[in-house]
């Protein structure tokens, strides 16, 4: 994709001097991302692009001119990847807080909304991004739901869904592949939507967690080349290896660039690395920085800053096939950062497309919402007569003891998990938990009325109910609890806020955060988002999970089948990597 230029003759004719640019930041110290050295010299900027870059004494007349104090200049950092609605800010709230921390593009993965509200919700993240003083580009979602036949969303997406989409103004791309499954078995309908987004000229964001060997090959034939999912040092090693770009991520939940940058050490070029969020909340970014914080994490593992600045600027670009942009050079897009240092990236200046947007940490500019339908929509239709009898196991005997198949976490803040089949003893019916179990329930909250209950180990909550309608990628309702009387209790909770989160210990609402739009984000700014994403994680804290720096996020993936080895969803448990469901009680 080629960002176009308003006018190229008169680009031209600013170059040339025979009309005034717009723009000059002088007095710079310019970081070239094409040889990684730093110049003295000045930018000159007109409709937009960079129409010259002047060293020494090679000046030019302008309108304006910015002094830049001997500041470093840099171009404005791109987010590869990302899923705007974990912040649970709307586009436009989500402009506001990260533009002046130097985020100048983001590639945006809609699939959480497209599950709740299908084509619509996409198209509303689309067009509630309009005209904002960033650069919001789409990834049309390719899975949903995540797993097709194994949960149940709102939509479903297909070649004719991923046509349509093709046509929106700012799409450029298909977003992860998650089913790496129905990649590698070459199932008909992702080849037909993997050749459509091809016959789009979009490209495609791969997904691929654990995948090595011939899988990985089968997977990167597929088409898709990116994957934000590397987890550890091998994992990277093998993927940088086989000519994968990785996306390293540094979201709220998963830190992983440590490990990835220790396992692609001593690699002579760094051409097929960028770094992204993808899930970063909205309390997060106001703390610790949106990409500057990302870029910070790598260059605090000891990666040079300007191999980090290239990987998220030019080499995010060039992974999305976006021309013109992630540099400072003549005809490149004009979104630049101003900074003191570049030990610690952390801009003082935000220009997007030539003009001043933020300065000091603070906006330059007003950001306004619209008057969207979506925003006014109730996504979340659970039973109308729902008791404390949806949320009761009832086991085959009496008495005695059976063997139940349970969904344990591998580790106490990660995504991964394992089957563990446990003998668990009944009491009138009644399983009698051990200690570190919870019971699961995942309700559809799209009219279909089915809720599927487990047992889950490992968890974290000791004690009450977590629930959620932020939970990936069908964002049905999924409760972690105790009892089916705080399980009942949490549900009502979520359902009277239009979706969101909600804990409950004894009957008693600690916490209920409201997330009205599709059940995954506030209308709300950051700033006021944030102290209330603070009382849920209190509160989630006081179900247990005290151990977490960042607790709101643990129940979000429990029920995201593209995750191994086993995940939960409104039909079952499910064995992700055979894509069975695994019964409650053992055989």
């Amino acid at each position: 994709m080629r960002i176009k230029c308003k006018n190229r003759k008169h680009l031209i004719d600013a170059a040339m001097g025979r009309v005034e640019s717009d723009l000059c930041i002088a007095n710079a110290k310019i970081v070239n991302v094409f040889n990684g050295q730093i110049y003295d010299g000045s930018v000159y900027i007109t409709d937009g692009f960079i129409n010259h870059v002047a060293f020494e004494n090679d000046t030019l007349e302008a309108k304006e001119t910015y002094d830049a104090k001997g500041k470093y200049l840099i171009p404005g950092i791109i987010d590869s990847h990302v899923h705007i609605e974990s912040s649970m800010m709307t586009p436009y709230n989500f402009a506001k807080a990260v533009i002046p921390w130097g985020t100048t593009t983001v590639i945006t993965d809609p699939h959480e909304i497209g599950n709740v509200l299908g084509i619509d919700g996409v198209t509303y993240m689309h067009n509630s991004s309009e005209g904002l003083p960033m650069r919001q580009f789409l990834d049309i979602p390719s899975s949903v739901p995540a797993v097709k036949g194994m949960e149940n969303a709102n939509a479903t997406f297909y070649k004719e869904e991923i046509a349509k989409l093709a046509k929106l103004d700012r799409t450029i791309g298909l977003a992860e592949v998650m089913d790496y499954l129905a990649v590698i078995d070459g199932e008909e309908w992702m080849m037909d939507v993997i050749e459509t987004a091809l016959d789009n000229d979009l490209y495609l964001q791969g997904h691929a967690p654990f995948l090595s060997g011939k899988a990985l090959s089968a997977y990167l034939i597929g088409g898709a080349n990116t994957d934000h999912e590397s987890r550890d040092s091998n994992e990277a090693y093998e993927k940088f290896r086989y000519g994968m770009r990785i996306d390293a991520r540094d979201s709220s939940m998963c830190k992983n660039i440590p490990a990835i940058l220790k396992g692609i050490e001593g690699t002579r070029y760094y051409d097929n690395l960028s770094f992204c969020t993808d899930d970063r909340e909205a309390d997060d970014i106001l703390k610790n920085g949106h990409m500057n914080d990302v870029l910070n994490v790598a260059i605090q593992c000891g990666m040079d800053p300007i191999d980090v600045i290239k990987c998220a600027t030019f080499n995010a670009a060039r992974e999305a096939n976006i021309d013109k942009l992630g540099a400072i050079a003549p005809g490149y897009v004009a979104d630049i950062l101003l900074m003191p240092t570049l030990d610690k990236i952390d801009p003082t200046e935000v220009f997007f497309e030539g003009k001043l947007v933020a300065k000091d940490h603070e906006l330059q500019v007003e950001i306004k919402g619209g008057d969207f339908k979506e925003e006014q929509t109730n996504s979340v239709t659970l039973k109308d007569d729902l008791s404390t009898d949806d949320f009761t196991i009832k086991a085959p005997i009496e008495n005695g003891t059976v063997k139940v198949n349970v969904m344990a976490f591998d580790t106490k803040d990660g995504s991964a998990t394992h089957l563990e089949t446990v003998e668990l003893e009944v009491k009138n019916y009644q399983l009698c938990l051990q200690e570190g179990m919870m019971y699961v329930a995942v309700c559809n909250r799209y009219g279909l009325n089915n809720i599927a209950l487990h047992v889950v180990k490992d968890f974290g909550t000791v004690h009450g109910a977590l629930g959620s309608t932020v939970s990936h990628d069908s964002h049905n309702l999924t409760i972690v609890y105790d009892t089916p009387e705080n399980a009942l209790k949490c549900a009502l909770n979520i359902k009277e806020a239009r979706g969101g989160m909600s804990a409950v210990i004894d009957g008693e609402t600690v916490y209920t955060l409201s997330l009205p739009l599709a059940g995954l984000m506030s209308l709300k700014e950051a700033k006021d988002l944030s102290k209330e994403s603070e009382l849920m994680k209190e509160a989630n804290r006081k179900l247990g999970l005290d151990y977490m720096e960042n607790p709101i996020l643990r129940i979000v993936t429990l029920a995201l089948p593209v995750i191994p080895d086993v995940k939960m969803s409104d039909m079952g448990l499910i064995e992700v990597n055979k894509k069975e469901f695994i019964p409650l009680f053992a055989e």
